[in-house]
Protein backbone atom coordinates (compact mmCIF):
# COMPACT_ATOMS: atom_id res chain seq x y z
CA UNK A 1 0.00 0.00 0.00
CA UNK A 2 3.11 2.18 -0.09
CA UNK A 3 2.27 5.60 1.08
CA UNK A 4 -1.63 5.29 0.21
CA UNK A 5 -4.41 5.52 3.03
CA UNK A 6 -4.39 3.03 5.57
CA UNK A 7 -7.04 0.43 4.58
CA UNK A 8 -7.69 -2.28 2.33
CA UNK A 9 -6.59 -1.96 -1.16
CA UNK A 10 -7.92 -3.60 -3.91
CA UNK A 11 -4.48 -4.04 -5.68
CA UNK A 12 -3.46 -6.04 -2.87
CA UNK A 13 -6.20 -8.86 -2.83
CA UNK A 14 -5.64 -8.52 -6.95
CA UNK A 15 -2.22 -9.24 -6.82
CA UNK A 16 -2.82 -12.31 -4.43
CA UNK A 17 -5.88 -13.43 -6.57
CA UNK A 18 -3.66 -15.27 -9.38
CA UNK A 19 -2.22 -18.96 -7.79
CA UNK A 20 1.06 -18.29 -8.85
CA UNK A 21 1.71 -15.32 -7.08
CA UNK A 22 -0.15 -16.80 -3.97
CA UNK A 23 2.40 -19.77 -3.85
CA UNK A 24 5.51 -16.77 -4.44
CA UNK A 25 4.02 -15.27 -1.17
CA UNK A 26 3.78 -18.64 0.95
CA UNK A 27 7.68 -19.55 -0.38
CA UNK A 28 8.02 -15.12 1.16
CA UNK A 29 6.65 -16.23 4.33
CA UNK A 30 9.95 -18.31 5.80
CA UNK A 31 12.27 -15.40 4.60
CA UNK A 32 13.68 -13.33 1.89
CA UNK A 33 14.42 -15.45 -1.55
CA UNK A 34 16.20 -14.52 -5.00
CA UNK A 35 14.04 -14.72 -8.66
CA UNK A 36 15.80 -18.04 -9.09
CA UNK A 37 15.54 -19.53 -5.90
CA UNK A 38 11.60 -19.03 -6.13
CA UNK A 39 11.82 -19.64 -9.89
CA UNK A 40 13.27 -22.96 -8.57
CA UNK A 41 11.34 -24.58 -5.88
CA UNK A 42 7.86 -23.69 -8.17
CA UNK A 43 9.13 -24.94 -10.98
CA UNK A 44 8.77 -21.94 -13.12
CA UNK A 45 10.97 -20.21 -15.59
CA UNK A 46 12.95 -17.04 -14.27
CA UNK A 47 11.19 -14.95 -16.37
CA UNK A 48 7.85 -15.99 -15.52
CA UNK A 49 8.61 -15.39 -11.60
CA UNK A 50 10.18 -11.99 -12.72
CA UNK A 51 7.07 -11.36 -14.23
CA UNK A 52 5.04 -12.20 -11.04
CA UNK A 53 7.27 -10.37 -8.51
CA UNK A 54 6.59 -7.54 -10.98
CA UNK A 55 2.98 -7.77 -9.69
CA UNK A 56 3.44 -8.29 -6.44
CA UNK A 57 6.40 -5.55 -6.07
CA UNK A 58 3.91 -2.86 -8.20
CA UNK A 59 0.94 -3.74 -5.56
CA UNK A 60 3.29 -3.33 -2.53
CA UNK A 61 3.17 -6.50 -1.23
CA UNK A 62 6.78 -7.70 -1.73
CA UNK A 63 10.05 -4.98 -1.62
CA UNK A 64 13.02 -5.90 -3.62
CA UNK A 65 16.75 -5.46 -2.73
CA UNK A 66 19.19 -5.72 -5.42
CA UNK A 67 22.67 -6.80 -4.42
CA UNK A 68 25.15 -7.35 -6.93
CA UNK A 69 23.96 -8.99 -9.85
CA UNK A 70 20.73 -10.54 -8.00
CA UNK A 71 17.36 -8.73 -6.75
CA UNK A 72 16.14 -10.55 -3.34
CA UNK A 73 12.79 -10.12 -2.58
CA UNK A 74 10.97 -9.95 1.08
CA UNK A 75 7.93 -10.07 1.74
CA UNK A 76 6.18 -5.90 3.20
CA UNK A 77 4.45 -6.55 5.98
CA UNK A 78 2.00 -3.51 5.44
CA UNK A 79 -0.97 -4.66 3.33
CA UNK A 80 -1.01 -7.94 5.38
CA UNK A 81 -1.52 -5.62 8.54
CA UNK A 82 -4.09 -3.63 6.56
CA UNK A 83 -5.67 -6.56 5.23
CA UNK A 84 -5.72 -8.44 9.01
CA UNK A 85 -7.45 -4.69 10.06
CA UNK A 86 -10.35 -5.22 7.62
CA UNK A 87 -10.77 -9.04 8.24
CA UNK A 88 -11.27 -8.25 11.99
CA UNK A 89 -13.42 -5.59 11.14
CA UNK A 90 -16.45 -8.17 10.31
CA UNK A 91 -15.24 -10.36 13.11
CA UNK A 92 -16.95 -7.19 15.16
CA UNK A 93 -19.79 -7.57 13.21
CA UNK A 94 -20.30 -10.96 12.99
CA UNK A 95 -20.25 -11.57 16.71
CA UNK A 96 -23.11 -8.97 17.34
CA UNK A 97 -25.09 -11.23 14.94
CA UNK A 98 -24.34 -14.57 16.72
CA UNK A 99 -24.86 -12.48 19.90
CA UNK A 100 -28.18 -11.22 18.71
CA UNK A 101 -29.14 -14.89 17.37
CA UNK A 102 -28.34 -15.96 20.98
CA UNK A 103 -30.59 -13.65 22.45
CA UNK A 104 -33.58 -14.23 19.81
CA UNK A 105 -33.07 -18.26 21.14
CA UNK A 106 -33.26 -17.71 24.27
CA UNK A 107 -36.71 -15.36 23.94
CA UNK A 108 -38.13 -18.82 21.45
CA UNK A 109 -36.89 -20.79 24.34
CA UNK A 110 -39.05 -18.91 27.04
CA UNK A 111 -41.98 -18.78 25.27
CA UNK A 112 -41.96 -22.24 24.88
CA UNK A 113 -41.75 -23.06 28.75
CA UNK A 114 -45.53 -23.43 29.98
Amino acid sequence: MSGKSPGMDITTLSALAEPNRMKIVQLLRDGPLTVGEIAGRLGLHQPQASKHLKVLSDSGVVEVRIDANRRIYKLRSEPFQAMDIWVQSFRHIMEQRFDNLDNYLRELQNKEKP
